[in-house]
């Protein structure tokens, strides 16, 4: 016997019509790319999405056709957000900060048909535009008054698109399972590769993510995603946001110290979320001005493992609590995120930090475990260590045009995608990265997890940033270098780095040398490019023991 309930599809336009009914009042703010800030309203938004959304259809764009944006974060990349996804077509965000080579890779490998863009990238499309073949149309999210002097060929504007079309629009009952938005990976072996959202997995994720033991969010709160509206969807908050109808503050190109915490405080913000390469720099402004955080209220870090003094300074210091989480492109990207349970409130502050330091428990929907070379699951017991594996709704089946073969595992009849990722899972359900399987080092025959040692570098006060990574040696195989950049004016030797490891490690694990340079080389996404690293130091002679 069937339940006899409805079953409206999960579309994403569901959301966009929810936040203007019952939160139609609800303020968005942006920094915009000429730096001044704009205000709106989500009833504003939802008419001009729906404008938008008729200028697609005359354009030519029908249902499952890829439109691209390039753009920071802000209201017209939202409006888009929900115009293009809505509409039936499929959202493609790219990322700026990839080569020229890789963006016109993978525009013509999704088939783009028009790339939307702010006027900051108008250099780049400029060089890339005539090795576009699939693309038809441009379009400059601007006004008119802020194109002057552009050459390129058919250049539309955005804010004209927008005046000339109605906001009556009926946005389509939609396959729930249609794709809605594409994300690429980085790249960092081999191609990129899509990964395709559906509107289902969208908000099922969304759902999931605002929940109180995730991200806690409410109508309450006003976010500021400084995570790219380019990157995973800014980790699914503008749709987060329209779903339980928060205040939205999007900080634009403007990604400094000074600028967000001006917007944190102006704007009320009370829940933000980036990469820990972007909080350094906030931290740095604050502690460096004696300032405080007046309605920060929480962080979310993911991205890359979030260093432990980070995590100090911003709960001892500041009073903002750290949601440490962890996710993937091919995980939408909430996988898991570190709450605590009730037990664990009592533990001692360092017992409660030692928690923190992992990426937590997943949340509902999705499943993870660890296995060994073998392909059998290891058990929960927060020591043994291996592949990490998940399976949920909005975790990946497969990549667009079935790049590199079926990536799913199966055990039991059930399928597992393997995330790259080495991890330990505790009793309590407690899920912490060890290491990338790439950067794990192999020292007789043992492995050394290269977060672990770059956590202790980073907690000391005269760097700023660490990178771990395995260099040959004649008997062990390899062993462990630091690289590491000091923070401006700090003295520090390669000695008392090293000694800065006594007790806080097995004596065994201690870097053999450390090697100080003016910056580490970061990808796209903000993540350490430990590969280049591996080039550029893979000659490098350690000393004798």
């Amino acid at each position: 016997m069937n339940g006899q309930m409805q079953q409206p599809p999960l579309l994403i336009s569901n959301l966009l019509i929810h936040a203007e009914r019952h939160h139609g009042e609800q303020e968005v703010v942006s920094r915009r790319v000429e730096g001044d800030i704009h205000r709106t309203t989500y009833r504003e938004l939802a008419a001009r999405a729906r404008r938008m959304a008729n200028a697609l259809k005359t354009l030519g764009i029908g249902q499952g056709q890829r439109v691209a944006t390039l753009a920071w974060n802000g209201y017209r990349h939202m409006e888009l957000y929900y115009a293009v996804s809505g509409s039936g077509a499929v959202l493609h965000t790219l990322n700026p900060r990839l080569h020229a080579d890789w963006l016109v890779y993978i525009i013509e490998h999704a088939e783009d048909q028009i790339v939307f863009f702010d006027m900051s990238f108008l250099p780049l499309i400029q060089a890339i535009a005539p090795r576009l073949k699939c693309v038809k149309t441009f379009v400059a999210l601007s006004d008119p008054d802020n194109m002057a002097g552009t050459d390129l060929p058919g250049l539309l504007c955005y804010e004209d698109l927008i005046a000339t079309h109605g906001d009556q629009f009926d946005w389509p009952a939609l396959d729930e399972n249609a794709a809605s938005s594409l994300c690429y990976t980085s790249g960092t072996t081999g191609n990129p590769k899509g990964v395709l959202y559906s509107h289902r997995s969208t908000l099922l994720h969304a759902f999931s993510a605002a929940l109180p033991d995730a991200l806690n969010c409410s109508a309450r709160d006003a976010i500021l995603p400084v995570v790219p509206m380019f990157h995973v969807n800014a980790w699914g908050l503008p749709y987060i946001a329209c779903m339980v109808g928060a205040k939205l503050v999007f900080p634009g190109p403007s990604l400094d110290g000074k600028s967000l915490y001006e917007l944190f405080e102006t704007e009320g913000v009370t829940l933000s979320a980036g990469v820990p390469t972007v909080w350094q720099a906030l931290l740095a402004h604050v502690e460096g001005k004696a300032l405080s955080f007046s309605t920060m209220k929480r962080t979310v870090i993911g991205g890359s493992a979030c260093p432990p003094a980070m995590m100090r300074a911003f709960q001892d210091k500041h009073g903002v609590a750290v949601l440490h989480a962890w996710g993937m492109t091919e995980t939408s990207p909430l996988g898991t995120i570190c709450t605590f349970k009730p037990s664990q409130l009592a533990l001692s502050l360092e017992e409660r930090y030692a928690i923190q330091a992992k990426q937590g428990r997943a949340v509902f929907g999705v499943d993870i475990k660890i296995v060994g070379d073998d392909g059998a699951e290891l058990p929960w017991d927060g020591q043994s260590s291996g592949d990490l594996l998940v399976r949920g709704p909005w975790v990946v089946s497969e990549y667009m045009r079935g790049e590199g073969g079926n990536p799913l595992r199966d055990a039991n009849g059930k399928s597992w995608f393997p995330t790259g990722d080495v991890a330990t899972i505790d009793a309590h359900g407690f899920m912490q990265i060890t290491d990338r399987a790439k950067d794990v080092i192999k020292s007789g025959g043992e492995w050394i997890g290269s977060i672990d040692l770059e956590n202790i570098a980073m907690a000391h006060p005269a760097v700023a940033m660490a990178a771990c990574i395995a260099v040959p040696h004649p008997k062990w195989d390899e062993r462990p270098l630091l690289v590491v950049v000091k923070k401006t004016g700090a003295q520090l030797t390669r000695e008392e780095l090293i000694s800065f490891y006594d007790g806080k490690i097995a004596k065994w694990w201690t870097p053999n040398d450390v090697v100080f340079v003016d910056a580490i080389p970061l990808g796209a996404t903000g993540k350490m490019l430990k590969q280049r690293l591996r080039e550029q130091f893979k000659d490098h002679v350690l000393p004798a023991a």
